[in-house]
């Protein structure tokens, strides 16, 4: 079991993630549909981190994204994408996936009420981490995706349409 620490993104060299990520989901990422979603936007310092492990290098990555999801009289609900989560091919299942998570939920704090939403395996973060796609069904993203996928982590008196499309939240 590989040791890590988990740092602010910010710390961490840009080109480095960029080599990470292409390692793990592909060069081609870019055209992918949740990249759409987050298109323009500026990841959030205070909820992005990496993972180093002991010899100093970047083994994983976690970032988040203010986007809203903009129901069909065009009122915004802000809220919170997570991902991409990355870790590298070799350190996989070791737990780093779980800690960049658990310093997301550690930065925002006791209480928060602004929903979290990702694109992603709802066995893994069903199971590990409370996501579901219960609340998502009628809600849609910029381009193709497998609607089971679109998953959501809210407290149950989180303002959250039934119906609307996931973006990128931009205060005018």
């Amino acid at each position: 079991m590989t040791e890590f620490d988990i740092i602010p993104l910010d710390q961490v060299d840009k080109a480095w993630v960029e080599e990470l990520l292409d390692l793990v989901f592909g060069p081609d990422r870019h055209s992918r549909t949740i990249y759409k979603v987050r298109e323009g936007l500026s990841c959030l310092p205070g909820l992005s981190f990496a993972a180093i492990d002991g010899d100093g290098y970047l083994v994983g990555t976690i970032q988040c994204w203010p986007v809203a999801l903009t129901d069909p009289d065009g009122l915004a609900y802000p809220m919170i994408l997570v991902g991409p989560v990355g870790v590298a091919p070799d350190h996989q299942d070791q737990g780093i996936g779980r800690a960049l998570m658990a310093a997301v939920f550690g930065a925002m704090g006791v209480g928060e009420k602004m929903p979290l939403v990702l694109l992603g395996d709802p066995e893994y973060y069903g199971t590990r981490f409370g996501f579901s796609a219960e609340r998502t069904g009628g809600w849609t993203l910029p381009g193709p995706y497998e609607q089971h996928r679109l998953l959501a982590l809210a407290r149950p008196d989180s303002l959250m349409p039934e119906r609307g499309l996931l973006g990128p939240w931009r205060l005018t």
